[in-house]
């Protein structure tokens, strides 16, 4: 593929897209366009409408369920599914990959598509293999095309979708949140691939709540906010802070608007802490000591692998058989206290995997939120609908959940949104201790803000928090004390005074 001469020519254009659905107004009159050879961000909180435009773009929402205009190549689009869309050289790339990973990266790039020998009869296998090694060479791809894609790490499974979409001649890419998932050193793979093909002329369009990656590879910017276009400017043009003020209204003078009060007893103690894992398992807790306030945000970071998730779980009873020290929670010590006991003593923890561990996805939020506190409302084994609806409006409200009501779907609700329901399932219990794994991440910076007054509410109401994070700028303006860790074990501790990142990445590196 080449440079071809309609570079900066308007390959996409949408015009007027509105989409609703029942009680939720997705999308009002988005409108902006897309050139070749160009990388046009599209930036927003989570419910801004993101993930509605991409379903219309692919195909998943047919044309005729919106009002509004879509053009590819100066004529007007009307996809009926995937497959229209995908005709018309449009292709997604979603944070969830579609490979199949017990076949070869070779298979994966042909599935559905592989070339045939004898009248179409078989596949032809050596062609196959010899066609994907051309494809590899021809992005830069250094991968062994008989590889099984189980076998790749996340961030070359990620560039195999690449492949896979451009061996179908698509001119439009639109990447979906591409390097939630990805280490430093494959975003940095990642982002010269797009560099690379905007010199070849394909149009990228490119969702990420990073706003670093997106001005180091978007030519335009536009951003989104409750399903409307509120800006189109050249990247070179806007800065970090002018598209958080566009993405959530409103001007941002703390991104850290952490509030310390007043310090109150120790709640939590936990003292030469060691713990392992189940058989097998190479994580070790290591003579982990430190105490918890009423009142006072504890954060904990590492590097990956450092035994951050395995410490919060183990201390709610769930992850590990603990071999040294002991911990106290309200002066009593937890011994081998599992959740349920743990929660009715007054320890809540938000889990990182809010999607596997934190909801039932195909219920409502109601349920969600009352889940594990229905002791409070049952009685002689009865529940009391009115008083648990009564908690859940509370909630619903407090939180400020994005969605019509208590009987909307959790999986359908944003990022954002779904963390919150997570959090409130969590404050029904009223806990004293409040065990936060990496509670901002998949989401936005307006979502973020608002977990982040959250966090300043419980301490306010005298809880104390342990909050884990591997951004280190959240921890700092997030916390009054800081414990890193390394290989499971105490790198060192910090007061938020003191803290600085080089400071904690020394502690992290041992």
């Amino acid at each position: 593929m080449t440079v071809t001469d309609s570079a900066g020519k308007v390959v996409l254009k949408a015009e007027g897209i509105s989409k609703s659905f029942p009680g939720v107004r997705a999308l009002r009159e988005v409108s902006f366009d897309l050139r070749a050879g160009e990388i046009h961000a599209i930036c927003g909180e989570n419910g801004a409408g993101k993930s509605t435009l991409i379903k219309l773009l692919s195909g998943i929402h047919a044309h005729g369920s919106y009002e509004g205009r879509f053009e590819v190549g100066g004529e007007e689009a009307r996809f009926g599914s995937i497959a229209d869309a995908g005709r018309a050289g449009i292709a997604v790339i979603y944070q969830e990959l579609a490979l199949v990973e017990e076949m070869t990266v070779a298979e994966n790039l042909f599935l559905g598509s592989e070339p045939k020998r004898l009248g179409g009869v078989l596949v032809d296998w050596p062609r196959v293999y010899r066609e994907a090694r051309g494809l590899l060479g021809r992005f830069e791809v250094e991968l062994d095309p008989a590889a099984k894609v189980g076998d790749l790490g996340v961030g070359q499974k990620q560039l195999v979708e690449i492949v896979k979409a451009l061996a179908k001649e698509s001119r439009i890419l639109i990447l979906d949140e591409p390097t939630a998932a990805l280490a430093e050193h494959e975003v940095q793979v990642l982002l010269g691939i797009l560099r690379d093909l905007k010199k070849r002329g394909i149009a990228c369009i490119y969702i990420s709540h990073k706003l670093e990656e997106v001005f180091a590879v978007a030519d335009r910017i536009t951003v989104l906010r409750d399903g409307a276009t509120i800006v189109t400017k050249a990247a070179s043009e806007m800065d970090r802070g002018g598209v958080i003020r566009h993405m959530v209204g409103r001007e941002i003078g703390d991104l850290f608007p952490r509030r310390a009060g007043s310090v109150g007893e120790v709640v939590l103690e936990v003292e030469g802490l060691g713990a392992g894992g189940a058989e097998g398992s190479e994580m070790e807790l290591e003579g982990v000591s430190f105490s918890l306030r009423a009142g006072e945000v504890l954060g904990i970071g590492g590097l990956m692998g450092a035994g951050r998730t395995e410490l919060l779980m183990h201390l709610f009873g769930c992850w590990g058989r603990r071999r040294a020290g002991e911990v106290k929670l309200l002066g009593v010590d937890t011994g081998r206290a599992g959740p349920s006991e743990l929660l009715r003593r007054g320890m809540g923890l938000v889990s990182e995997d809010r999607r596997r561990y934190g909801l039932v996805l195909e219920q409502e939020i109601g349920f969600n939120l009352s889940l594990a506190s229905l002791r409070q409302f049952s009685r002689l084994g009865f529940v009391d609908r009115q008083a648990e609806r009564q908690s859940n409006e509370g909630l619903f409200s407090a939180l400020r959940v994005k969605a019509p009501g208590l009987e909307e779907v959790v999986g359908r609700l944003s990022g954002g949104n779904q963390q919150k329901v997570v959090l409130g399932k969590v404050l029904m219990t009223e806990p004293k201790v409040v065990l936060l794994d990496e509670p901002t991440r998949g989401i936005d910076v307006g979502a973020k803000l608002e977990i982040y007054e959250l966090v300043n509410r419980l301490t306010a109401e005298g809880k104390a928090v342990i909050l884990v994070s591997s951004e280190l700028p959240e921890l700092i303006g997030m916390s009054d004390r800081i414990l890193m860790l390394h290989e499971g074990r105490v790198g060192g501790e910090f007061a938020r005074e003191e803290a600085t990142q080089e400071r904690l990445m020394e502690a992290a590196m041992g």
